[in-house]
């Protein structure tokens, strides 16, 4: 995973003062690397018989669409509230300072579907654990979560299961 790890660029304060973003719009760019990104993300599944892959907006779109494929598996999306046009279900969730929601078309799983959610990054696992309860609420069986990076000094892994957890690098 070297090769992922010196495509992902740091950025200093952004969005804020303090942040250290982890950019990984260069793993994207470089086409060998993100090969490898997918396929690293498909090989922890594999023999699982994922049926769906469920990806986070936005940037998770990146990542569970190649998956799903690799997977041979249904692609879905947790979006924002009002941004999805069909009937949904929310989850609301806490954040450092307030709320947010995310919602899942009723559709978009079933019971009993083998469901890996997929997201770019994990920090401390608020919005994927609100995914995991739209996904639990729907029936289907989650079988865990993929990241291409984890910011583990923000236990993210942690408040999701460790053992439901895989990344592909973690800081």
């Amino acid at each position: 995973m070297d090769a992922i790890r010196s495509r992902i660029r740091d950025v200093p304060d952004f969005p804020k003062k303090g942040i250290v973003f982890k950019d990984i719009t260069p793993v994207l760019q470089d086409p060998a690397t993100f090969r490898l990104a997918v396929d690293a993300l498909a090989d922890r599944w594999r023999g699982e018989r994922i049926a769906k892959v469920v990806g986070i907006e936005s940037r998770g779109f990146l990542f569970a669409a190649p998956l799903a494929y690799a997977l041979g598996a249904g692609l879905t999306i947790v979006r924002k509230p009002g941004k999805l046009p069909w009937e949904r279900i929310r989850e609301v969730y806490d954040l450092e300072y307030g709320q947010d929601a995310l919602e899942l078309h009723i559709d978009a799983v079933g019971v009993g579907d083998r469901v890996v959610v997929v997201d770019d990054l994990l920090a401390t696992g608020g919005t994927a654990e609100a995914v995991g309860r739209l996904v639990a609420r729907q029936g289907a069986d989650l079988r865990g979560y993929s990241f291409v990076v984890e910011l583990g000094f923000l236990n993210g892994a942690r408040r999701l299961g460790p053992e439901k957890v895989h990344a592909l690098v973690k800081y």
